[in-house]
């Protein structure tokens, strides 16, 4: 049975000590995030460095992850590339080690045709039997997945949702109003969460989670059940914090803030280095000015 995935998702960052996973601090960021509310977990995202780890790596970050989840979330591990056969073998190497879903990227570099990305994400869908996370994210990518492609993909059994972070309202709605009732609809950006909902997204695969999972999770709920003005009020409180999340390139913010907080070192890998001190003190007074850093809230 196809776990639904709706909420907020963290888009796990990855722990390094001495440019090797730091285990113990990966599993104690998952049992901060479940214990605070969270509705699910993505691994070996873009927030999580994957680019540059190696797929042993990518591997080993989902299966602890999975590991230590013990089922008590969903798990949807990133398993995109731009090689359509590598994607395969890491989607089919998710779903052996017990993920709930892969989050499969729109293929960067390459810059694939609409065309391609429907043989692409053809290709994976008919490899394997877990459910798929479309990702759009241009910014990244260099190419954007078209409202239409998305659609198409919709009608695949295996494909059940799709991570949008496009940027546009525009391109969410027409998705959200041509997708079977059964596809998810997920903001890629965690500003954006509040007005995606209001047009009827499920939900969020965030960032700033990885350090306020307990509101971002509130604000997801109160989405889910169309109690705008609550979510409206932790939108408000958390914007701040959203924005400076993305000073400099992510993760770059995200692990310098879960640093400050203590939950794991800012230890980046190359070509990424660490933030420079004037946009580490706006983290910081980001940090302190939020309401909800570290502390539970009610939804």
């Amino acid at each position: 049975m196809t776990t639904q995935l709706t909420g907020a998702f963290t888009a796990l960052i990855t722990p390094f000590r001495n440019q090797e996973i730091d285990e113990i601090a990966l599993r104690a960021l998952v049992e901060f995030q479940i214990s605070s509310g969270i509705h699910g977990l993505v691994p070996c995202g873009t927030t999580g460095e994957s680019a540059t780890m190696t797929e042993d790596e990518r591997r080993r970050v989902i299966e602890i992850v999975i590991d230590q989840t013990e089922g008590r979330v969903p798990v949807i591990a990133g398993t995109g590339s731009n090689d359509t056969r590598r994607t395969i073998e890491a989607t089919q190497h998710a779903q052996s080690a017990g993920a709930n879903a892969a989050l499969v990227v729109v293929p960067y570099y390459n810059k694939p045709t609409q065309e391609g990305l429907l043989a692409h994400y053809t290709a994976i869908a008919n490899s394997s039997e877990l459910p798929l996370v479309l990702y759009n994210v241009p910014g990244r990518t260099g190419i954007s997945m078209s409202a239409e492609t998305t659609l198409r993909l919709a009608n695949l059994p295996s494909v059940t949702a799709i991570k949008e972070a496009c940027g546009s309202l525009d391109q969410a709605s027409e998705i959200l109003a041509g997708a079977p009732r059964s596809f998810t609809v997920l903001s890629g950006d965690d500003s954006l969460t509040l007005p995606m909902m209001s047009v009827g997204a499920h939900g969020v695969i965030s960032v700033a989670s990885n350090i306020v999972p307990g509101a971002i999770a509130a604000l997801a709920e109160a989405g889910l059940r169309s109690d705008f003005d609550v979510a409206r009020e932790i939108h408000f409180s958390l914007f701040d914090l959203m924005r400076a999340m993305f000073i400099e390139n992510n993760p770059t913010a995200v692990k310098t803030a879960a640093s400050i907080l203590g939950l794991c070192s800012d230890e980046l890998r190359l070509p990424l280095t660490p933030m420079n001190p004037a946009n580490r003190s706006r983290v910081a007074a980001a940090l302190e000015h939020c309401l909800y850093t570290r502390r539970p809230i009610a939804a």
